[in-house]
């Protein structure tokens, strides 16, 4: 009888999921004007296509929300929260990042967002490639 292999993930599947939930928090609003907000906005897309997208946009924020809360635990989001923000203030301490620059910080912010929500995506798979054991819910 075989035994069965232990669910790991490469750091090519951590990047795609990164890059997944930056897309997603992007998508749903970024500052450039170019997003399903400003698009929900305007009134030149018929409400079904607006429907439809909305729709899809939610079904990833829930997944994305509900995974990186199950995988993180309120703990582990308060803290990847909290390391953020450092790095945060720590760009805007050294002077690469200006508080005054709104359009900037807002930008930061919600990249942000996207690399807690990736992190929560990846974070079972990584933990159990590390320590064998395996998250079930």
């Amino acid at each position: 009888m075989r035994a069965m292999a232990t669910p790991g993930i490469s750091w090519v599947g951590v990047i795609w999921r990164l890059l997944f939930a930056v897309a997603l928090v992007l998508l749903t609003f970024n500052p450039s004007g170019t997003s399903f907000y400003h698009w929900l906005l305007g009134s030149q897309i018929a409400v079904a296509a607006k429907a439809l997208i909305g729709v899809l946009l939610l079904i990833g924020w829930v997944v994305c929300l509900r995974t990186a809360y199950v995988a993180l635990g309120t703990l582990g989001l308060v803290l990847g929260a909290a390391l953020f923000g450092c790095a945060v203030w720590l760009l805007v301490d050294t002077g690469v990042l200006s508080v005054s620059d709104t359009d900037a910080l807002t930008w930061v912010v919600l990249v942000i967002l996207g690399l807690l929500l990736g992190v929560g995506l990846s974070w079972s798979l990584v933990r159990a490639r590390a320590t064998g054991q395996v998250e079930v819910d």
